[in-house]
């Protein structure tokens, strides 16, 4: 039951729940009992049949009393004891119901068990007249392979069938009868089946009345709502008709589908279950198909008629008073519901009593309720079929016709919404007959509902029907004058302006509360109006009580032949029979819901129909819950109040009321049944409290909103555009609070039904939705009064609040007559925040109820004083924006207009001279307003906002003489405040410091029940992140900075746009660019942008990057005050544009200079050489694609002074050059035969050369010496390998921290080697790109450097050659980095154009050189590693000390010592270099070998073709040797 079964107190106090108390429904002297025997054990739940009953305890036990027949050798004794049903033992059983004869129970895990009468197969089983015990029915969906049982949530019995809502919220029926709503004629149904009518739509409740059902269901979301048919989904006929009069045309959806009846004929043949005995005696399948046959008639005779808008308009003055109006949509007439929508409102008739008029009223107020208070015409997801048709009337009858159609909308909406509260009541209370009006006018009303009805027979899809709404039947006359130009202006006027009061759809409240956007569906026998369609006609199928649309009914009970329904605002719908009064209204039966008047109270919280009477559940004066009767009784002498056998208006039955708490109470038969709670320790007391009051809440918020919200939202001249919006949004949280409450009444009352575990209180379980709801309906409500809302509301207002002084006072439960309206309206929008005080109060009542150390103790104190801080932070909210409005009352007008927001508020300012800046001049005004989001600076005529989020505060120090002072620090600007009083300081500084705090945690409206710590910081944090436009600063005017911020200085990431497009995004450092940061620049030129991402020092680059011009060029290396400096690469065009070409090497302050290699892609040349300022100067090397090569002097990038140049056929030519491949000047020509001609040469190479000189032809003896005299000199003339490259390495020595190779401090480079190390893979995680696994491995073995201090062993030379392999293999190393480029730059150099084998040897150079210079950083961070070529020597002790594995014995070596360990940068390096640069190295290789190679391979190939004898012979091999047989072209020969 309850976990306070725990605690000793409540030990006696459970005994005190669910007492079971049943009398003789109608009889006068009643006198509740208890049943006898019945042990005490605590009721759950209880249900009544025509003579029985079944009990749920505690324990999940169900136990029978009463007359059970269906038990053996039962059948005719009473049992007055409950006897447990043990069938059901070990099975927990959640809920029961009972039907006439039979009973279900459905237990924990859904299953379903039937028992009792099976006539026409009730309890699910074939073949059987009666199921003595329990007997479990299978519910599976056959729709599903493999067939999945279908969990069960409730079940309702009526007196031949049965119903059960599954979890999945779809009703499953069985048994006899139309009111099963299956598509079948074949009863019984013994096999559970589907109501597909409802399928796909969550059904919230079922009930089942003798032979009728009900189901409440959820209205589908609006965006749900699917378009409208043309044609009926069942009989195909169309819809929407039109028909052309002659001077109108009349567009209808009369549409009344055969199918919504039951077939007389069908259902007598197939009705084959044996005519089972009524209570009264009658036959009950007799007089079942009497009703069918009846109905098909009268559903017949209506067919035949059609009828036109003068007879519609005749008959509304005969329409049902109050409840059948249909406000839930915005189309909807509010009036005219459950009839055609006659746009004439006839005058009422005046021999109508006055108490009637009273019941229409408080009617009224409820129909009002839920109209959207939009005021367009009628536009919406449903008209457009509509519209269409009478486009395409308007094309047939011509265009006077659309222009009427139009008239006559705004005529309707004109009637629809002009009509006044007071009228609006008026024209349907006439006419109807009063309860002694003859028996004849009775059944003309009857019938007159039934036309009314009879379009409720189709099947559409209710929503559909429902959003055609106010375009039931537009009759169209042609006058369009009869609509007066002042009307047509309202009403245009008024469609600016719409917001929904009915709240949008709000799923998570939805999910967790009951939901009250709800519709009731009817299906069954109709024979007393009991379906609720105006009509007493049967329905196959459920179908929409429509008149219900929009009344929030939350539960609904059905009797024998009545139905009713409960809303959320404790009202009742009645219908159906009303023969002995169950209906609590006039004595005459009605099809169509009308409100019950039960009390004068209307605060009814839970119905019960039975056979002939109905029983309701009212909050009594001390929220002791009262219990009304009405319905069949015994006559008394002289009591007026009960006439022909039925009391007239309902009983308050007073024993009943005063057992105690009741929480439910059953019908069935001619008994009643009540479960009573005593009231231990004020916990049920305290319960009821909640849930009364909660309930009288609501219906007090309703009431604002329909007579006082709505009304203010129609009127017109509310002001400006942005006034509107913040009422608009006012209203929408407030009605989203009003739901909400409604939604927390509903759960309350059925928590009260159910086990009353406090932990399950949704105002403690669901607290969350409720604090959030008032937080944001008190923050809309704070924005609009600091606008000035109520003032401007009260001038418009004053008009219609004016009438009704008293209700405005009464809404605002204020005394005082004289107060002005503004405060009124003040008073009477903050009321809804005090319910929070009562819930903290309620809450805590119910936690004095358990022991202290409880856990619901704490969860009850913990919620309640959330609510209690909610009230205190919202009271406080509330006083905020009260300041704020009488600050902008008094403050200069022009500013306010600038200045005044909703969300601002007022914190404190200095009017009182409390606070003035600094140095200012004698005469200036400086006036400081400090707001919760800005601190404002204002003078004369000017004022300048400051942004908290970038406001730092810091009172001077003393020592500057200013002890009152205040620095405030902004991006742009620093002054100081001096304030007149210490006090005035301390209260400044903390008032500044709590708002910049505020603005930074941007939680200003989250209340203290949200805040993770209780205790606010004392001063803002001077590193904050917030967005900042600058407006000074010339490099920065007019960007936005959007990052990290420290004093005033944007300090970490960030991101800086400017208006003409360029973005910086990375990091900062005291408000520069200073690290890792991206930079864009658009070139407008181009359209596209340059892109640079790469590091930055001070705001400019500086370090590594990548800049990505937007010519198509891109330069990665090194850059230096925005310029590129030391090493890099630049790619100029992609090898299909006109001039590709790419050059690595060293820049100075943007200039080609030093050495580098140019690749001319287009002329396929490759120069490697020095330059300057962007030119070939000095010393250089040119190969071309031909097989040239060129090595010599440059200048001004031509090839000036002395070189050498070799053609691909060995002719050397060495001497003067004046251009590029021009010969000018002295030289020597050699050529390959080893022949020269010595002279003087003028001309291009290849194009034929001027010569004048001598030709040498050198005799035998000169040739060896003297023919490689050129080719010796190969070399000499290029860029020596050590001056090759030398900013990559200077680049390295830099990184470590030496401005000077090997000068520097060695630790200092092991600290920058690790801050690389970590900034690195810092800057890598932000990167997408993540490190692979082993690369992180090798980076974490880095953070070890190598023992290498102190005697140097071959141990510590094995630890550092390690180190560097792993050092090698990772870019974010110093080492791995050098070694990167030194491979890119090499591989650059060599391939392509530059595989020329005349490169050979320095390509070899070059990479000696390259061991050299790591060999030297090597050894300047291992100091020990000893020089080049230097031996390490062996241990002693290893080779004395070593022994065998095996024997254990010395080994038997000879003892002389082992020569040491040579050191080589070449055996420490190669194994890290040479993998990496072999390709290029190889290549060259071969190409330089090409000639031996060809050789060779002739060599081979010729000798291949040699027999093997004669290899042998050649090979020198000796004949004994030789194989004795040898194969000759296959066959073997000596």
């Amino acid at each position: 039951m309850d976990p306070k079964e725990k605690s000793s107190s409540e030990q006696e106090g459970t005994r005190e729940r669910g007492l079971v108390y049943t009398w003789q429904a109608g009889s006068c002297s009643l006198t509740p009992e208890s049943l006898p025997g019945w042990s005490g054990k605590t009721v759950l739940q209880a249900a009544l049949g025509t003579h029985h009953g079944i009990l749920l305890s505690d324990g999940g036990e169900v136990y029978s009393f009463g007359k059970l027949p269906w038990k053996a050798g039962l059948e005719d004794t009473r049992i007055s004891c409950p006897v447990l049903e043990k069938a059901l033992s070990g099975q927990r059983v959640l809920s029961v119901a009972a039907g006439s004869f039979h009973n279900g129970a459905v237990t924990e895990n859904g299953g379903v068990y039937m028992w009792g009468e099976n006539s026409s197969g009730q309890c699910a089983v074939a073949g059987q007249a009666a199921v003595p015990e329990p007997n479990p029915v299978s519910i599976s969906d056959s729709e599903t392979s493999p067939l999945l049982p279908i969990k069960i949530l409730q079940l309702a019995c009526g007196e031949e069938h049965t119903l059960a809502l599954s979890l999945s919220r779809e009703i499953w029926a069985w048994g006899s009868g139309c009111q099963l709503g299956l598509i079948t004629t074949t009863f019984p149904v013994t096999k559970p089946q589907k109501v597909e009518h409802l399928a796909g739509r969550v059904v919230l409740q079922i009930a089942c009345g003798a032979y009728h059902s009900l189901a409440l269901v959820q209205c589908l979301p609006n965006q749900d709502m699917k378009p409208i048919p043309e044609r009926c989904n069942h009989c195909s006929q169309l819809l929407i008709t039109m028909t052309d009069k002659e001077d109108h045309v009349i567009i209808s959806d009369n549409h009344c589908c055969p199918l919504g009846v039951v077939l007389a004929d069908s259902q007598a043949e197939n009705h084959i279950s044996p005519s089972l005995e009524t209570p009264d005696g009658k036959s009950a399948t007799c007089s079942q198909d009497e009703d069918c046959q009846k109905a098909l008639g009268e559903e017949q005779a209506l067919r035949g008629t059609e009828y036109d808008e003068a007879s519609v308009c005749s008959n509304s003055d005969g329409q049902e008073d109050s409840g059948i109006s249909s406000p839930g949509h915005p189309l909807v007439m509010d009036k005219m519901a459950s009839k055609q929508h006659a746009v004439v409102l006839s005058d009422p008739l005046s021999d109508e009593s006055g108490e009637k008029q009273i019941s229409t009223e408080l009617d009224q107020q409820s129909q009002e309720e839920e109209l959207v208070a939009c005021l367009p015409g009628p536009t919406g997801p449903g008209t457009s079929a509509l519209n269409s048709l009478v486009v395409s009337c308007a094309s047939a009858v011509g265009v006077r016709v659309a222009a009427t159609y139009e008239a006559l909308s705004l005529k309707k909406v004109i009637n629809f919404y002009g009509t006044t509260p007071g009228d609006a009541a008026s024209p349907s209370s006439g006419g109807s007959p009063g309860p002694d009006g003859p028996k004849e006018s009775r059944e003309e009303q009857v019938k007159l509902e039934s036309m009314q009805g009879k379009k409720s027979s189709s099947l559409v899809d209710i929503r559909e029907e429902e959003s055609e709404g106010a375009c039931r039947r537009l009759s169209l006359p042609g006058l369009l004058s009869q609509v007066s130009p002042r009307l047509l202006r309202k009403v245009g006027r008024a469609k600016m302006r719409t917001v929904a009061l009915t709240p949008t759809y709000s799923g998570e409240a939805d999910a967790l509360l009951p939901s009250l956007r709800t519709e009731v569906w009817s299906w069954g026998k109709g024979k007393a109006g009991q379906l609720g369609h105006g009509d007493v006609l049967p329905r196959l199928q459920p179908l929409c009580v429509k008149s219900l649309d929009g009344k929030e009914v939350i539960h609904v009970s059905a009797g024998g032949h009545h139905s009713m329904a409960l809303t959320a605002k404790s009202q009742v719908y009645s219908w159906g029979s009303n023969t002995c009064g169950q209906l609590c209204h006039s004595n005459s039966p009605t099809t169509v819901p009308r409100l019950a008047k039960v009390n004068s109270d209307q605060n009814v919280w839970h119905i019960v129909a039975g056979p002939d009477y109905s029983l309701f559940l009212v909050d009594g004066e001390d929220f002791q819950p009262l219990l009304y009767y009405s319905g069949q009784g015994e006559r008394k002498e002289g009591d007026v109040s009960f006439e022909n056998g039925s009391s007239k208006s309902p009983t308050l039955l007073l024993s009943c009321s005063k057992l105690g708490y009741i929480s439910s109470v059953a019908a069935g038969g001619t008994n009643c049944l009540a479960l009573v709670d005593k009231n231990i320790m004020g916990y049920i007391a305290s319960l009821h409290e909640l849930a009364s009051t909660e309930r009288q809440f609501y219906t007090k918020l309703s009431a604002i909103k329909s007579q006082v919200l709505r009304p203010l939202l129609g009127l017109d001249n509310l002001g400006t555009v942005s006034a509107i919006q913040l009422l608009q949004e006012m209203a929408s949280m407030f009605s989203k609070l009003c739901y909400l409450t409604g939604q927390h009444g509903a759960s309350l009352t059925s928590f009260l039904q159910g086990s009353k575990e406090a932990k399950n209180l949704a105002v403690v379980k669901h607290s969350s939705l409720l604090l959030e709801s008032y937080t944001e309906y008190c923050t809309s409500l704070t924005n609009f009064l600091v606008m000035g809302g109520f003032a401007l509301l009260s001038k418009p207002a004053m008009d219609f609040l004016s009438k009704n002084p008293a209700l405005l006072q009464d809404l605002s439960e204020t005394n005082e007559e004289a107060q002005p309206l503004v405060e009124v309206l003040n008073t009477l929008f903050f009321l809804p925040v005090r319910r929070l005080q009562s819930y903290s109060r309620v809450l805590l009542k119910l936690a004095t109820c358990f022991e202290v150390t409880s856990p619901e103790y704490q969860s009850l104190q913990d919620s309640s004083s959330c609510y209690e801080s909610l009230a205190v932070h919202l009271g406080r909210k509330r006083k905020e924006a009260e300041y704020t409005l009488s600050f902008w009352k008094t403050f200069p007008g022009k500013m306010t207009d600038s200045l005044r927001k909703p969300e601002r508020r007022l914190i404190c300012e200095s009017s009182n001279r409390g606070m003035s800046l600094q140095h200012a001049g004698r005469f200036s005004v400086n006036w400081f307003i400090l707001f919760n989001d800005a601190l404002v600076h204002a003078q004369f005529s000017t004022h300048h906002i400051f942004s908290l989020s970038t406001l730092w505060v810091e009172p001077v120090s003393e020592e500057s003489g200013n002890t009152n002072g205040l620095r405030i620090t902004t991006p742009e600007e620093q002054f100081i405040l001096i304030s007149s009083t210490p006090q005035e300081k301390t209260k400044w500084l903390r008032a500044i410091s709590q708002a910049v705090d505020q603005a930074l945690k941007g939680t200003t409206d989250l209340p203290p029940y949200v805040s993770s710590g209780n205790l606010q910081r004392q001063e803002p944090p001077i590193s904050r992140s917030a967005k900042y436009t600058f407006y000074k600063d010339p490099r920065l005017k007019d960007a936005t900075y959007n990052g990290r911020w420290l004093s005033g200085k944007p300090h970490g990431r960030g991101v800086l746009k400017w208006p003409d497009g360029r973005m910086y995004s990375g990091m900062f450092r005291n408000g520069l660019e200073d690290g890792h940061g991206e930079y864009k620049v658009p070139n407008k030129m181009l359209n596209k942008s340059d892109h640079y991402v790469g590091y930055w020092k001070e705001g400019k680059m500086c370090g590594q990057g990548v800049y990505s011009y937007a010519t198509g060029e891109v330069y990665e290396g090194s850059f230096q005050d925005n310029m590129r400096h030391r090493h890099g690469l630049l790619r100029s065009g992609k090898l299909t544009s006109s001039s590709p070409s790419m050059f690595i090497g060293q820049w100075v302050m943007d200039k080609k200079t030093g050495y580098g290699v140019f690749d001319d892609i287009t002329r396929g040349e490759k120069y490697m050489g020095m330059w300057q300022d962007d030119l070939c100067q000095g010393n250089g090397v040119v190969v071309t694609q031909f097989g040239l090569y060129y090595e010599g002097a440059f200048n001004s990038n031509k090839m000036m002074g002395t070189g050498v140049l070799l053609s691909e056929d060995d002719t050397v030519y060495e001497g003067e050059f004046s251009d590029n491949w021009t010969l000018n000047g002295k030289g020597t020509l050699a050529l390959p035969n080893g022949d020269y001609i010595e002279g003087t040469f003028s001309g291009e190479w290849g194009s034929g050369i001027k010569i004048t000189g001598t030709y040498f032809k050198p005799s035998l003896y000169d040739h060896e010496k003297d023919r490689p005299k050129a080719l010796r000199k190969l070399g000499v003339l290029a860029v020596p390998a050590d001056e090759k490259w030398k900013a990559v390495f200077e680049e390295c020595w830099h990184q470590l921290g030496c401005e000077h190779p090997g000068q520097g401090d060695r630790w200092k480079a092991w600290d920058n080697i690790a801050v690389a190390l970590t900034t690195n893979r810092r800057q890598h995680k932000d990167s997408p790109e993540l490190l692979s696994r082993s690369h992180a491995q090798t980076l974490e073995s880095l953070e070890f450097i190598p023992q290498h201090v102190g005697a140097f062993t071959l141990e510590k030379y094995e630890n550092i050659k390690k180190y560097l392999i792993k050092a090698c293999d990772t870019p974010l190393h110093p080492l791995g980095k050098l070694v990167e480029t030194l491979v890119a730059v090499y591989r650059m150099t060599y391939v392509g154009v530059g595989a020329n084998r005349r490169l050979l040897q320095e390509a070899v150079r070059e990479i000696k050189s390259y061991l050299k210079r790591i060999f030297q950083l090597i050894r300047f961070l291992f100091p020990d590693l000893p020089e080049e070529g230097s031996t390490i020597p062996p241990l002693v002790t290893e080779t004395k000390g070593r022994r065998s594995f095996c024997s254990g014995k010395s080994d038997s070596r000879p003892e002389s010592p082992e020569p040491g360990y040579v050191v080589t940068s070449s055996g420490l390096l190669l194994p890290v270099l040479l993998p990496r640069l072999y390709p290029p190295l190889f290549m060259l290789y071969a190409l330089d070998n090409e000639r031996e190679e060809d050789v060779y391979w002739e060599c081979v190939l010729r000798l291949n073709k040699q027999p093997d004898v004669a290899l042998l012979s050649f090979l020198g091999v000796q004949m004994k040797f030789w194989p004795t047989t040898v194969p000759v072209l296959g066959e073997n020969k000596k």
